[in-house]
């Protein structure tokens, strides 16, 4: 038996963020980032529709990118003291993130961070309050998710929280938001979505419910995302819908190896000066992946499946997985995005030599390796690597070298 879970209600197109003057209740947090949700105008715009539905209001701000155990705890501790009955989480994929592991906290004060990271482990919630998600990339689908990614930066490693408790209530999916993304950041969130998108079809959990999703994310990244990164609104719009179609996708599906390695690479490097960003981290990766993965059969045809829907030509599997994986490199250099860790710069872009020294990586390779193993997103890939197999796709990952094994 399997499970198929979103949110109750998802509301969506532009004005969509005046739904929450729909929710019941007495008291509402907001929970933001670093600001753009207010330079924007776009968090007086909540506080007014909420107030409007007789809500008071109470704001917790400055979620960092890679939100930390530290903020989590303390946002739970803001909230316990002002007993809201709804979390209304908007910005990017780290406030909701961040927003979904307080919602835990908040409701068991006893729960550690290590009780929040068992796999499908949290106890029932909606016990004190409901949640809403609401948008302003177009990558994580965390509003449609039962997923959030909290960062250890004293062990430098992204943990994956995973339980359908944490799935939002409500998600508003409004694409003004959207049009506030600079440039970078649509190009990450953007092959982070697809990444969802693969690895949601191939991954051995898909299922009648998940492919069509998958499928169709897929085909509008496609069409919309270079296209978006340069400017069009239009097609930003779309790559709104896109995305949350790739979450609702993969949140039902599971995912693979691509998220193990970018959660256990993401701020491995820190004391470096940067981290690999986790949407740069996937664009990089997946091309080896598929290469990896394509070495099993079932998900070789999974694979030529989805270059058959984005009209990629090959007459046998294996020139379908490869003219795939040339398509998707080609996406990375239209959105200027690097093909591999050694030529990573700290500000994301293509670099000769990037911030990552290369003994530095080998040094820390095998406990990256061990950790993108025993990561959550690693038992539902569809191959699974051993601790030799992992150090090698990992080196594949840092040299962009092919991945013959």
């Amino acid at each position: 038996m399997a499970r198929f879970t979103l949110p109750r209600d998802l509301y969506h197109g532009k004005g969509a963020l005046e739904n929450l003057k729909s929710l019941k209740g007495k008291k509402a947090v907001i929970v933001v980032g670093g600001g753009a949700m207010k330079r924007n105008g776009f968090l007086q715009q909540a506080e007014d529709y909420l107030k409007a539905a007789g809500m008071e209001t109470m704001i917790i701000d400055g979620v960092e990118p890679d939100p930390s155990v530290t903020t989590v705890m303390n946002g739970a501790q803001k909230m316990l003291e002002f007993e809201p009955d709804w979390i209304v989480a908007m910005g990017g994929g780290s406030p909701i993130d961040a927003a979904k592991a307080m919602w835990i906290k908040y409701e068991y004060p006893e729960c550690t961070f290590e009780d929040m990271c068992k796999v499908f482990g949290i106890p029932e919630l909606r016990k004190k309050a409901q949640f809403c998600a609401i948008p302003s990339t177009s990558g994580t689908a965390t509003e449609v998710t039962a997923f959030s990614i909290i960062t250890d930066y004293d062990k430098g490693i992204k943990y994956p929280i995973a339980d359908f408790e944490i799935t939002p209530d409500v998600a508003i999916v409004d694409p003004a938001l959207a049009e506030t993304m600079p440039q970078k950041l649509t190009a990450h969130t953007g092959m982070d979505a697809i990444t969802h998108a693969v690895e949601a079809y191939v991954s051995t959990a898909n299922c009648d419910y998940t492919d069509p999703l998958a499928l169709h994310a897929i085909k509008m990244i496609q069409a919309d995302l270079v296209k978006s990164y340069n400017g069009d609104m239009e097609c930003r719009a779309r790559m709104h819908n896109a995305q949350c179609l790739a979450g609702m996708a993969f949140s039902n599906a599971l995912l693979g190896i691509v998220h193990s390695m970018a959660h256990k690479t993401g701020a491995a490097f820190e004391k470096y000066g940067a981290h690999i960003i986790h949407g740069a981290a996937n664009a990089m990766y997946l091309p080896k992946v598929i290469a990896f993965n394509a070495k099993d059969e079932t998900a070789a045809k999974r694979y030529g499946v989805i270059a058959d829907e984005m009209g990629l030509g090959g007459a046998t599997t294996e020139e379908k997985v490869k003219n795939l994986i040339a398509y998707l490199r080609k996406m990375n250099d239209d959105l200027n995005i690097p093909h591999c860790i050694k030529n990573y710069g700290a500000d994301s872009y293509p670099t000769e030599q990037g911030f990552v020294p290369e003994e530095v990586f080998l040094e820390k390779l095998p406990e990256i390796a061990k950790n993108a193993i025993g990561d959550a997103c690693t038992g539902s890939n569809p191959r699974q690597p051993s601790q030799e197999e992992m150090e090698k796709l990992l080196k594949c990952c840092y040299y962009d070298t092919e991945v013959d094994f």
